[in-house]
C-alpha cells in the first residue's frame, strides 16, 4: 500500500519572502522553510521587485512568479528538490530576458 504526502495533509504555503539570497516559505503547520535562491536560477536572476511579485497557486500547494515564469511546489521544497530546468532552457530564458531589456 502506498500513500501520497497529500493524504497526510502536506502543509501549504501561507506567505513568501525573498531576503538576500534566501527564499523563506511560511507553511500552514507553523514551519518556515529557508532555501538558497540559487537552487532556482530564475529566482537567482530576478530583481528584488520580480522576486517579490509572487502568488500562491493551488491554494498554497505552490508559488508562482509571473515576472520570472517560475513555479515551485511546497512538496518539492519539502523533498529538497532544486529547479528541474535544463541549462539550455535557462539559456533561452536568459537570452529572451536580455532581448526584452535592450
Amino acid at each position: 500500500m502506498s500513500t501520497s504526502a497529500n493524504e497526510f495533509g502536506t502543509p501549504r504555503a501561507t506567505h513568501i519572502t525573498v531576503a538576500g539570497d534566501t527564499l523563506h516559505v511560511e507553511l500552514s503547520d507553523g514551519r518556515t522553510l529557508s532555501v538558497p535562491v540559487d537552487r532556482f536560477p530564475r529566482l537567482a536572476h530576478g530583481t528584488p521587485e520580480e522576486r517579490n511579485n509572487w502568488r500562491l497557486i493551488g491554494r498554497g500547494q505552490g508559488i508562482h512568479w509571473d515576472d520570472l515564469d517560475e513555479d515551485i511546489s511546497v512538496e518539492g521544497l519539502l523533498a529538497g528538490r532544486s529547479s528541474g530546468e535544463s541549462p539550455s532552457s535557462l539559456r533561452r530564458w536568459l537570452d529572451a530576458r536580455q532581448a526584452k531589456r535592450s
